[in-house]
């Protein structure tokens, strides 16, 4: 385990292998924050670690954030650095590709998707609550498939519902926390691309587009709430 930071700002970030957590971690890099990291994939999360440990103090801790002890290690892990000044509970489950209707929808399936995106997400912060500094951002990545009707994400959209839904009373409940469920926006990921099987998504922004707008959240004192990371820049101006 690599020794306690001295660096007060440190953030988790979940399924930061990829995709828009490791555009996070990588904004994050630059800003001189200790980070870490997970993913289920143990090599590409690897390849990760050792490209943001050129600049900054890196754990990477692989394995599931639906497994209660992998939860307890990404914990120990914030505790080893001194505590969390953000979370950014990042990593999420798709479910079936191409999106079934909810009538088709395979319930086993279904319950894996709500454990991973909404059981699982709170499981972490209840995980590292004691670690988690005071004023600290507990930042939830959303969809806006939690708040439109798009067929075929019944399933994945109202996980993302049921996670903002908790997000919001989180918040009311710990006023001492940053509590912002943030909707990144259409974005050229893998997952993007395994909900749109077949279809070109060169079109889609790269999630670097939106790292931005959660940044600036973890400058501002904007209150708890529902935020579009795309649009923060201009409710901070």
């Amino acid at each position: 385990m690599t020794a306690k930071s001295d660096n007060l700002n440190t953030a988790l970030i979940t399924g930061a292998s990829r995709g828009l957590g490791l555009a996070l971690a990588r904004g994050l890099a630059q800003r001189g924050w200790a980070l870490i990291i997970d993913g289920r994939d143990t090599q590409t999360l690897e390849i990760a670690r050792r490209e943001l440990a050129r600049s900054v103090k890196v754990i990477a801790v692989p394995g599931d954030i639906g497994a209660s002890d992998h939860r307890r290690k990404l914990a120990a892990a914030a505790g080893e650095l001194g505590g969390l000044r953000a979370l950014f509970n990042n990593a999420s489950m798709l479910g079936p590709s191409p999106q079934p209707e909810l009538l088709d929808y395979p319930l086993e399936v279904l319950e894996r998707v709500y454990h991973t995106n909404v059981i699982a997400q709170l499981g972490l912060i209840q995980a590292v609550r004691e670690h988690l500094q005071a004023g600290a951002f507990v930042i939830n990545v959303t969809s806006d498939a939690g708040v439109e009707a798009y067929p075929g994400w019944g399933g994945y959209g109202s996980s993302k519902a049921a996670l903002e839904q908790l997000s919001n009373v989180l918040a009311a409940e710990n006023p001492q926390w940053h509590v912002y469920w943030v909707d990144p926006g259409d974005m050229r990921t893998q997952m993007h691309q395994e909900a749109f099987p077949g279809e070109d998504i060169s079109d889609r922004p790269l999630p670097e587009e939106s790292v931005p707008g959660f940044l600036t959240l973890l400058d501002s004192n904007l209150p708890s709430g529902r935020y579009q990371a795309r649009q923060v820049l201009e409710a901070t101006s």
